[in-house]
């Protein structure tokens, strides 16, 4: 294996320097998919915030594992135990230490495919940069990682809700069908996560139709923050569009973001995708929102609209071909408890990172965090 390119110091490894998130409130996590346990200490949040462990633990239950024939049958409780920074049902400004313990672990799978390059997976970068990767369930590079995010976004979705700001994910397309209708009640009656009942049905049962084929799908899930006040986000290199981005990119399997119209706006002319200011009542707004509500990288009072493509599943049981760690050419068929479709589960991690950069951007500018 080729020299690694992970920065050195005059003592041994640099660790760790890229691998927080947020300025003002800062995450950092810690855990793989097979391990002990995974976890997240928050920092920067204010004293006083009222926060309850059932408020983090409605979030995760959204994002956990084995809820339907349709996601990973892998039972995790994603059970939360808050060990510091919250006294008496508030924050006391201290860090926040959140721990989840792995309890269905089962890497007997991995075992098998320990020699080969998955593909699709991030087995052949981590080994090209660190020399050394967890393969059981993908240690660091797997979603499982998320439900740290999820968690932590429960604390940012407080801080947005003190301004009236408000959050909503949902599953836009899979395989090609569209939800047509956006009916935010129906989001959390289906399994996977789509305002649109019918599409829903249909988006099921195509789902389930390329499981059996042991292959797998992507899909679209859109983002909307309503309520977002003008002004968040700073110009040239810390755009609010920019973080979002970042955001959203960082959730694993994301391969494209865009905002507003965003590659359709390619295709318009100037006249049509300009939105028009307009007074309404006191209050300056846009007729339209082909901008996605952001202007110049800073937020301006319409509705935040992103959406994030996400690939196929890489996991399948369907035989590829590939090589082996040493470059031989070898045969595989990846086994185990994977989802058919990550876009559902999607959901609630891309809602907690647009909640995280909006609370980030909020304690920036006001100086809130609680």
């Amino acid at each position: 294996m080729a020299e690694t390119t992970r920065g050195k110091s005059l003592t041994g490894w640099v660790v760790g320097q890229n691998q927080a998130f947020g300025k003002n409130f800062r995450m950092m996590t810690f855990g793989e998919s097979h391990g002990k346990a995974i976890g997240v200490v928050i920092d920067g949040i204010k004293p006083g915030l009222p926060i309850s462990e059932e408020e983090i633990q409605k979030e995760l239950d959204r994002r956990k594992p084995g809820q339907s024939r349709l996601t990973t049958p892998r039972k995790e409780e994603d059970k939360i135990h808050i060990l510091s920074g919250i006294f008496e049902g508030k924050t006391t400004g201290m860090p926040i230490a959140l721990l989840i313990w792995n309890r269905d672990v089962d890497s007997k799978s991995y075992e098998r495919i320990k020699a080969l390059l998955r593909p699709g997976h991030a087995t052949f970068t981590y080994l090209k940069k660190y020399g050394i990767h967890d393969f059981r369930g993908g240690g660091r590079s797997s979603a499982r990682e998320t439900a740290n995010w999820v968690a932590a976004g429960a604390f940012a979705k407080k801080i947005l809700k003190k301004e009236g700001i408000k959050v909503i994910a949902y599953v836009r397309e899979i395989g090609g069908i569209e939800a047509k209708n956006l009916d935010f009640g129906e989001i959390a009656k289906n399994p996977v996560n789509c305002p649109d009942r019918q599409a829903a049905m249909l988006m099921s049962e195509k789902i389930e139709q390329v499981r059996k084929e042991g292959d797998s799908l992507g899909g679209i899930v859109e983002i909307v923050a309503e309520n977002v006040p003008a002004g968040l986000g700073d110009p040239v290199f810390d755009k609010l569009s920019a973080n979002i981005a970042k955001a959203m990119m960082t959730i694993n399997a994301v391969k494209g973001v865009e905002i507003g119209d965003g590659f359709r706006a390619a295709r318009m002319k100037g006249s049509e995708h300009n939105d028009i200011f307009a007074k309404q009542g006191s209050k300056i707004v846009t007729k339209t929102n082909h901008a996605g509500g952001i202007l110049g990288g800073i937020s301006d009072g319409m509705p935040i609209v992103v959406r994030i493509a996400i690939k196929p599943t890489s996991s399948i049981t369907k035989e590829q071909d590939t090589l082996t760690i040493g470059g031989k050419p070898a045969k595989i068929r990846v086994f185990g408890r994977h989802d058919p479709c990550v876009a559902i589960r999607a959901v609630p991690v891309a809602e907690a990172m647009m909640a995280i950069v909006l609370a980030d951007a909020l304690m920036g500018q006001k100086g809130l965090g609680a």
